[in-house]
């Protein structure tokens, strides 16, 4: 079976439940490298959290993972020292006060999630992996996984392999 394929730079997945988005996370978060930046967007409850919960598992952190909309970063650790930053954007008002963050220095240190990461656009690098989740019921969550770069366009292709096996 091949994967669904929009065009060479995209692939569509169907999540049937919250822990099925996880495990997809899970499959992403393996793949981090740092100074990686994955670009989550959707409406409120279509599973963003959810599939950082997977991530960070899949990158190797033991942490819980909860949404950071009222402290904005989350840093989640492994246990060899390595960092992984979780940003919700859905609090700040535009790309100005994410430059106040310094996310370059979060992408030297580490992989960064953004949650909201539309509402920022302008301050995220152009290059990157972008996830769109939509909410189509109560479990079901269609994800949108686009590769921008070219480093992206490699994520995405091991991703499929893993996912897909195509």
């Amino acid at each position: 079976m091949s994967p669904p394929i929009l065009d060479a730079n995209s692939c569509e997945l169907l999540s049937l439940s919250p822990e099925q988005t996880r495990r997809v996370g899970m499959r992403l978060g393996a793949m981090l490298q740092s100074g990686d930046l994955l670009a989550l967007n959707g409406d409120l409850g279509a599973g963003k959290t959810t599939l950082v919960q997977g991530i960070a598992a899949g990158w190797g952190s033991p942490d819980a993972v909860s949404s950071p909309t009222f402290v904005l970063v989350n840093v989640y650790r492994r246990p060899d020292g390595g960092r992984l930053h979780h940003l919700d954007a859905y609090r700040l008002s535009g790309a100005e006060e994410a430059w106040d963050l310094d996310l370059d220095t979060m992408l030297m240190d580490g992989p960064l999630v953004v949650e909201w990461a539309e509402r920022i656009a302008a301050a995220l690098p152009a290059e990157r992996l972008s996830v769109h989740l939509s909410w189509l019921d109560e479990t079901r969550r269609r994800l949108l996984v686009s590769a921008h770069g070219e480093r992206y366009r490699r994520l995405l292709g091991q991703f499929r392999q893993q996912v897909f096996g195509a």
